[in-house]
């Protein structure tokens, strides 16, 4: 049976109401848990600053393996007067948008799931649940696994031996919320491919056919992405999007 809409119950000045009701409920769950990042100053930073560190979870974890990581010293500057107190606010609004999203998505799920039948609900959970995973997956495989990679060869690139690197607390702020955007996004592959394939624009097929096309463009991203130049961290960066590629082929049938 299909779900009651009571969207027909309800006149348009109604649904503003609804809307502006859910949307105040979102900024304030979002403000508040901003202030409270903002308060958490100490541990908000070393979070944000753990991958530029030697001790960080990847490079222990490749020590472990066998795998030769050189000690790095990384100096940050600040060259702006209230430059470190708006990266706090902005550090601390980017932490309360990401504790908020679970609700954020709660709040437009019920908006919009009375209007939905009973089958276009289990798709539409279905739908945001995968979307939401996907891209926290990206976003953390930046933060452990590509982020510091970079900082690491980034920091201590030198084109002269008298030029030193004295990296700008900007430039590594947004270095960083940059690669986990974009690796959020590129995590949602599976998802557009979905789309693509209930629309009729491609199909298993199709891309089983232009596998080692993808393969290549696979490797050219990931080379954009990643600006270290060694064959390791392309590889662990190119095989996990090549899954995604292949898990697509699978979602799409």
């Amino acid at each position: 049976m299909p779900a009651v809409d009571r969207s027909n119950d309800m006149s348009f000045w109604s649904h503003l109401d609804v809307l502006r009701g859910s949307l105040l409920q979102c900024l304030a769950v979002w403000l508040l848990l901003s202030l409270t990042a903002f308060c958490f100053r100490e541990a908000l930073f070393e979070v944000v600053f753990a991958p530029s560190l030697n001790d960080f979870f990847l490079y222990r974890v490749l020590r472990k393996s066998g795998i030769t990581v050189p000690q790095m010293d990384i100096e940050f500057i600040n060259t702006e007067l209230a430059a470190q107190f708006t990266t706090h606010i902005e550090v601390a609004a980017c932490a309360g948008l990401v504790m908020s999203l679970p609700y954020l998505i709660a709040c437009f799920y019920n908006f919009v799931a009375p209007a939905l039948y009973a089958r276009e609900k289990r798709y539409t959970k279905l739908v945001i649940t995968a979307g939401s995973v996907l891209f926290a997956l990206g976003a953390l495989f930046s933060y452990f696994v590509i982020f510091p990679l970079s900082v690491r060869f980034l920091a201590n690139y030198q084109v002269y031996s008298a030029v030193h690197n004295m990296i700008s607390l900007s430039s590594y702020i947004g270095t960083l919320l940059t690669l986990c955007l974009l690796m959020g996004l590129l995590f949602e592959l599976p998802m557009v491919t979905y789309a693509l394939g209930k629309l009729g624009v491609i199909n298993g097929d199709i891309m089983r056919r232009y596998r080692r096309h993808a393969i290549v463009v696979i490797a050219l991203l990931a080379a954009v992405i990643t600006p270290t130049s060694d064959i390791f961290t392309l590889t662990i960066v190119t095989i996990p999007i090549y899954a995604l590629y292949e898990f697509s082929i699978f979602v799409i049938k």
